[in-house]
């Protein structure tokens, strides 16, 4: 089985991270987002994975220099310019030749614990063309909302509809089935998303089905998802698992460190106080320092005394001694 891995977007909504490592990068534990879409792909049969790449494509080709990345074969297809969802599906398949069988294609922010291989078969029980992966939800007014059959051919497909007038709380989870001749429906060198123009084709014309699961899913688009996403193995709400602490962290015995990941080769010195926080590789925090609900990214020194609380803190940035910072994203978002 082969995958498609929409990998391409700008991750404004997790800037300051995302100016200097794009969000598919960032990790949760200590692994970034892609390798735990490819490892719970590789869990259900997926050999090979072409990378949909539009900003810094460069980071993930350093980041996975042999071509592999969770077991999965890597391929890379690069846009020159922004096609959308189903644009880029398109070029993406093309480019990698998945134009001969049946394909999964997927968002490559989306953290799940979705059986892959009883999605790929009930898509094929049910001689679809195409198949959704649902989830459902509170509010379904941030997603594409998603009716159907007993049987499970989808209805309706609404993206995005206000909270009072969406037919069901069942929302598109971002993983889809896919044969090839939906390729055939997509057209060359435009814009097409496939949320808005293909899939209500699809559902046009009868061959558009919906798998509803109850597994684990959270999109890790937003700096609260990304922290909610490492709090989410510590507790363990994925089948996965975290050591809290990476190699070669060094915590003083007088400092306090509470539901947090810390990155490799962070220094936490003596009095700090961290809760409910992600500190990547290379952090170091100041003697009697707080840190709670924050992220922090690569080599951030806090210094002594500082008081941060539900921040996120770009790649190699300096906090003041004695700073207090609440509700802020240092640099600001761009």
């Amino acid at each position: 089985m082969r995958a498609v891995v929409l990998v391409g977007g700008l991750g404004t909504r997790l800037q300051p991270l995302t100016l200097t490592t794009p969000k598919s990068l960032l990790p949760v534990g200590h692994h970034t987002i892609l390798e735990h879409v490819l490892h719970n792909l590789a869990r259900g049969g997926v050999t090979d994975a072409v990378l949909s790449l539009g900003f810094k494509p460069d980071g993930f080709l350093s980041a996975y220099p042999d071509g592999v990345c969770a077991g999965v074969r890597l391929h890379y297809a690069v846009e020159s310019e922004p096609l959308d969802t189903a644009g880029a599906i398109r070029f993406a398949a093309m480019e990698a030749g998945f134009t001969d069988d049946t394909f999964l294609a997927l968002n490559g922010d989306v953290l799940t614990d979705l059986d892959v291989a009883a999605l790929v078969s009930f898509h094929r029980d049910c001689r679809a063309e195409g198949t959704l992966h649902l989830i459902e939800v509170e509010d379904p007014s941030a997603f594409g909302v998603v009716s159907t059959t007993a049987e499970g051919r989808v209805e309706a497909f609404v993206e995005k509809p206000p909270r009072e007038t969406a037919p069901t709380n069942y929302v598109n989870a971002g993983t889809y089935v896919l044969e090839a001749s939906v390729l055939e429906r997509i057209p060359e060198g435009r814009r097409v998303s496939i949320e808005r123009e293909t899939f209500p084709a699809m559902v046009a014309d009868g061959v558009l089905y919906a798998l509803p699961t109850n597994d684990y899913w959270l999109d890790a688009g937003r700096p609260d998802q990304l922290l909610q996403a490492n709090l989410d193995l510590l507790d363990g709400a994925r089948r996965e698992t975290v050591d809290p602490i990476g190699p070669g962290v060094t915590v003083d015995p007088r400092a306090s460190v509470a539901r947090c990941v810390v990155g490799a080769g962070s220094q936490i010195a003596t009095g700090a106080a961290v809760t409910r926080s992600v500190l990547l590789p290379g952090t170091t925090i100041g003697e009697d320092a707080v840190v709670r609900d924050s992220i922090l990214g690569r080599s951030v020194s806090v210094g002594a005394g500082a008081r941060l609380s539900d921040v996120v803190i770009g790649d190699g940035t300096q906090i003041p001694p004695g700073a207090v910072l609440h509700k802020v994203r240092v640099p600001e978002p761009r």
